[in-house]
């Protein structure tokens, strides 16, 4: 059994923006992959599609306590933690690019924190996706508004790669 979390924010005012990567992944997955329609668990405050012994999640607590949803859903299921896979935005990384990581720290990631701090262990995958393009245009922006904002119709383009891209790895690990 695995479980797979897309980290955002809920809401159509968050809905593309940068820190919603991770909902903009689980989405397409779920639509690619033919998963029932989201439904809403009041029990962990979370949208779930459930097939074929995965469990995709968006947290509906907002990113910086994703972890108290993730914590509700593995507490009250078969779902262990290191069968796990957190998908989320990075803007450490330059836009475009995905890391995967295991048992990491993370890195001034908030949402990410509340994970790690919630569940006790870093002990799960997490699919890394960069959303900073500073490096090409050497902007300055407060990370806050800066991970809050849409991305413009060039970035657009890429990050809609990087999410195919991603869903191609994350299809991977089921064949």
């Amino acid at each position: 059994m695995t479980i797979i979390v897309g980290l955002g924010n809920p809401g159509k005012k968050y809905k593309d923006t940068r820190h919603n990567v991770g909902f903009q992944v689980i989405d397409e997955f779920a639509e690619k992959n033919n998963f029932p329609e989201f439904k809403f668990s009041k029990k962990s405050n979370a949208l779930i599609s459930e097939k074929d012994n995965i469990l995709l999640v968006k947290p509906q607590t907002f990113m910086n306590n994703s972890g108290v949803a993730i914590k509700k859903i593995i507490q009250n299921s078969k779902f262990k933690i290191q069968n796990s896979i957190v998908v989320h935005d990075d803007i450490d990384l330059p836009l475009g690019k995905i890391k995967i990581v295991k048992n990491r720290g993370a890195a001034g990631h908030k949402g990410v924190e509340s994970v790690i701090r919630e569940l006790g262990t870093k002990d799960f995958i997490r699919f890394r996706i960069g959303i900073n393009p500073q490096q090409y245009h050497g902007l300055v922006r407060s990370t806050e508004q800066f991970v809050l904002q849409k991305f413009d119709k060039k970035e657009e383009k890429i990050i809609k790669q990087v999410i195919k891209e991603t869903i191609k790895k994350l299809s991977r690990l089921f064949s």
